[in-house]
């Protein structure tokens, strides 16, 4: 048990969001902020769609240190700060707000997780071509700062409207760099695949309780590819699971979760993140979830 003292002089980072009961961070933020001596709690608060802005009025209303903002509303949310930085712009959605003493600025921490997990896992991404299945949420935040390093980005996704949507905002910041799409079939992926040094997964598939499949196929994969999976839960999905069958350098979600958070933590306290502890916080949320 976590032995955590409030008083009035406790600071509050809240989650914004709708549902919010699943959310791990809650835990790990609470518990991280205690490790390194910051007199701080992390809440989750449900807000309808119709709410959001009383809720980020309520960031400058009660002091809180800032939030982050999740599912559905980190679209809705950018109407309500006072700054977003020119990458969370473009990308199109926010997940965290710092309030600098009632002026709220607001990021995008999700691409940053993942180029930080890639990052700890020794992948380089210069003249690189990485394929990319599913152009939803995660593609968004993912895809903006991919293109700031790899040489071509080739994308599917089951919805075409979708990842044409995403493929016209992208070449509007990186021009007429190789972005292209292809469609959802098994031949096209393999075509994708073969001369590509990077999958990424940002389709829910292989979530749990549909842990048993996967987006790509075991015949796939090969032992030179990278294969990065979103998805967080399961610990290991099927994706993950084949592709280390095969040999490939494998990188889970729950990388680009935990430092997703760890950016956002570090801009709240202005302080080094004790990121073990909290990497070790999801790894027991998700292992309690089975």
């Amino acid at each position: 048990m976590v032995d955590i003292n409030l008083s009035g002089k406790t600071k509050i980072v809240t989650l914004i969001g709708n549902p919010v009961e699943h959310s791990m961070s809650p835990r790990m933020h609470t518990v991280a902020f205690k490790e390194i001596g910051v007199d701080a709690i992390y809440i989750a608060t449900r807000v309808d769609n119709d709410k959001v802005g009383s809720a980020i009025n309520g960031i400058r209303a009660f002091n809180f240190l800032g939030a982050n903002v999740t599912i559905p509303h980190k679209i809705e949310a950018m109407k309500y700060v006072d700054e977003i930085d020119p990458l969370a712009q473009q990308i199109g959605a926010i997940n965290t707000i710092v309030n600098d003493d009632g002026y709220l600025r607001a990021t995008n921490t999700d691409g940053l997780g993942f180029m930080r997990s890639l990052k700890e896992a020794n992948v380089t991404l210069k003249n690189k071509r990485a394929v990319m299945v599913g152009a939803g949420g995660a593609a968004r935040a993912i895809s903006f700062y991919l293109l700031t390093e790899v040489d071509e980005l080739l994308m599917t996704d089951i919805k075409k409207e979708v990842a044409m949507a995403l493929i016209s905002n992208l070449k509007k910041t990186y021009g007429e760099k190789k972005i292209s799409f292809f469609e959802s079939t098994k031949e096209n992926l393999k075509e994708a695949l073969e001369p590509a040094h990077l999958l990424l997964n940002c389709t829910p598939v292989g979530m749990s309780p549909q842990a048993d499949k996967t987006p790509v196929s075991a015949d796939l994969l090969r032992s030179d590819l990278v294969v990065f999976d979103a998805v967080y839960n399961p610990l290991e999905t099927l994706l993950i699971k084949n592709a280390r069958a095969k040999g490939a350098l494998t990188i889970s979600g729950i990388k680009m979760f935990l430092y997703q958070g760890v950016e956002a933590f570090e801009r709240w306290t202005k302080k080094k993140a004790p990121v073990e502890i909290m990497e070790k916080i999801i790894i027991e949320g998700l292992t309690k979830k089975k």
